[in-house]
């Protein structure tokens, strides 16, 4: 039997969405996320509110090692939502990363084209939370001045990773790190201190 997915689907995916776009549009700034799904561990319940927003039947996603080894979150995200599993990363329009600190390099992901630069994988990363770890100080569109954001556990070059991000820009990938109880974002327009 599959673990339920939204009580009422509509309104909470409506929900959910509101708040990934404010957070997208906000760059570094957690908002209150919290999520009752009973997710197949290690999937957070968090992330599989995104996944369950944010996927469709058309829309490739690919796991992490961590993932792909619970063969039950494959079933779990295609059962729900229908969406493929990409094999490769490159061909993933999201990328679901359980083990943040070990994530693959932004290279292995699409980054999009000058002509398509939508075509690009967005990551949702599954942190313990935020406030804790490698201060950033970001600043860029959404952002009033700088604001500083720090997650954990994140790998040690994640900041070198966003500026050169940034500096692909249009191109890029765009960074939705989730908590168990908040979501932030980090769009590919975000800039970074080096």
């Amino acid at each position: 039997m599959f673990a339920p997915a939204f009580d009422d689907p509509a309104l909470a995916s409506q929900a959910v969405f509101r708040t990934v776009m404010e957070a997208m549009a906000r760059p570094g700034l957690p908002r209150p996320l919290p999520s009752e799904l009973a997710a197949p561990p290690p999937l957070s319940p968090t992330a599989a509110a995104v996944a369950l927003t944010l996927l469709d039947y058309e829309t490739p996603f690919w796991l992490d090692p961590a993932l792909a080894a619970a063969p039950e979150v494959a079933t779990w995200f295609k059962f729900h939502t229908g969406a493929p599993l990409a094999s490769d990363s490159q061909q993933a329009a999201f990328a679901f990363v359980a083990d943040s600190a070990a994530m693959p390099p932004f290279e292995a992901f699409s980054a999009g084209s000058l002509e398509y630069p939508d075509r690009s994988t967005t990551l949702v990363l599954q942190v313990a939370g935020f406030g804790q770890g490698d201060a950033l100080a970001l600043s860029g569109p959404g952002i009033s001045g700088s604001r500083i954001f720090s997650a954990q556990p994140l790998p040690p070059d994640f900041r070198a990773r966003l500026i050169a991000n940034r500096e692909m820009f249009p191109r890029g990938v765009d960074l939705i790190l989730v908590s168990p109880d908040a979501v932030a974002g980090l769009p590919r327009s975000v800039r970074v201190a080096s």
